[in-house]
This record gives C-alpha cells, sequence and structure tokens, in this order.
C-alpha cells in the first residue's frame, strides 16, 4: 500500500480529457497507470481533479465546483450506487452516504468545505472509512457498511464504518489541516481519538479502549473517556481537528 504522492498541475495546450489514451505502463513519479482507469489529482491540496475519458466516478453529493468537457451528473443511485443490498445495510445501521455520478468526457473538479484531500490508492485490500470523510471513488471501487465496534458512547459516531475496496483511488478529506498518516505495527498498537480519525488501511483489528475512571467521575480525567485501538499492520489517518 502507498499514497498518492501530490502533484500540482501544469497548464497545457491540449486538455488532459483530449489527449490519447495510453496502455499500461510507468508514469514519471512511479505509479502504473491503466488505461480507462480516471486519473486523480490534486490542484493544491484542497482541490481534487479527475480525467474523464468516456468512464465515470463517484463523488461526495454537491462536490463538484467546476468542470470542463462534455459530462454529466445524476444521483449514484441505492448504496451510494452499490445497489439494493447496500441500500438495506446503510438503512438499518445508519451509515448513510450520499454519492453523484459523473460520466462524460472532460476534466471535473472536486472540493468540500475547504477541507484538505487525501488520495489512496487500493490494489484489491480494503480501506475502512468515515462516510462523511469520502469525497471521490473510482470507477474499480466498491463500497460496503462493517462492524467497527462500539465506539458511539463517545463520539455519536454509529457502531458501523464504511469499507471501500478493489483497485483505484479514494479521494478523503481531512479538517483542520493536512491528514496524518499513522504506522501500526505488531510491536506498536496506535490508540487515536474517533473524532479525529479518518480512515484506517492494512491488516489491522480496530477495538475501543475506556478510560473511565473515578478520575473521570469527578471532572479530573483526560476527558477522552472513549479511543480506537489499533493492532496488526498497517496505516491509520487521522485529521487534525475533532468532528
Amino acid at each position: 500500500m502507498r499514497l498518492v504522492r501530490f502533484r500540482r498541475c501544469r497548464p497545457s495546450q491540449t486538455p488532459v480529457w483530449a489527449q490519447p489514451e495510453r496502455d499500461v505502463r510507468d508514469e514519471p513519479d512511479g505509479r502504473a497507470r491503466i488505461a480507462g482507469m480516471q486519473p486523480f489529482r490534486l490542484h493544491g491540496t484542497r482541490i481534487l481533479e479527475v480525467d474523464l475519458r468516456g468512464g465515470s466516478v463517484r463523488a461526495a453529493t454537491g462536490s463538484m465546483i467546476a468542470y470542463d468537457g462534455d459530462v454529466t451528473f445524476k444521483s449514484a443511485g441505492m448504496g451510494g450506487g452499490d445497489g439494493l443490498r447496500a441500500a438495506l445495510k446503510r438503512r438499518a445501521t445508519g451509515e448513510s452516504i450520499s454519492l453523484m455520478q459523473c460520466s462524460g468526457t472532460g476534466v471535473v473538479r472536486f472540493a468540500k468545505d475547504a477541507m484538505e484531500i487525501l488520495l489512496v490508492e487500493l490494489g484489491g485490500d480494503t480501506l475502512r472509512a468515515e462516510s462523511e470523510r469520502l469525497l471521490a471513488l473510482s470507477d474499480g471501487l466498491s463500497t460496503d457498511v462493517a462492524f467497527s465496534g462500539l465506539r458511539g458512547a463517545s463520539s455519536g459516531q454509529g457502531l458501523f464504518t464504511t469499507t471501500v475496496s478493489g483497485h483505484g483511488t479514494a479521494a478523503l478529506l481531512s479538517a483542520g489541516g493536512p491528514p496524518i498518516a499513522l504506522e501500526v505495527s505488531p510491536q506498536y498498537p496506535l490508540v487515536v481519538d474517533p473524532d479525529a480519525f479518518i480512515a484506517s488501511q492494512g491488516h489491522l483489528d480496530q477495538t475501543f479502549v475506556t478510560d473511565v475512571s473515578w478520575r473521570t467521575v469527578v471532572g479530573e480525567g483526560s476527558g477522552e473517556a472513549f479511543s480506537l485501538r489499533f493492532d496488526g499492520k498497517g496505516i491509520v489517518f487521522t485529521q487534525p481537528e475533532e468532528r
């Protein structure tokens, strides 16, 4: 697993979406680009640009700020575009997600509440993320709902989380500043505030720990009654601002 490097856009006489499609090959930044996939890139750190070449991408409803080319927008449908089963699970668990589908040929730009954007590549593995922190998903990714542990007592978050799996790029949002990627290893488990959690990736077991004690009752505790603990091997993404 690895993060996509931030790359600033460079002016070009020919629009990116009008340039010839390329087959699988190594890009200058070391990534393999697959023909037909939607290249994601960052313009600065708060705007996502997606090249559409006849395909589609799903993004948070209302997050489009500008586009050029021939692009159409519509609701992604039930379950954020993942079908009736996903819709029923989301309704039953309260882990809602609202996505639109953007299709056509052109360049679409997305942003939300001036939050920082993080790009994460998936190569058949699974990303667990807060649904409200998903900005966009490339066409090869699907979402589902999974049990995440008893963490709702402290943060108001549900007992379930959104999973993203497949091959492609996911764009995540971070409030309060740039996202922080924290590595977890078997020797070094990680504990984070659930209100600062964005997503996790890798072979991780998530549990919740409590710090409720007599000090908390009398008002002398840390104030963090419940936290998320991650054991295993992977990466946890957090934001520098609590929800």
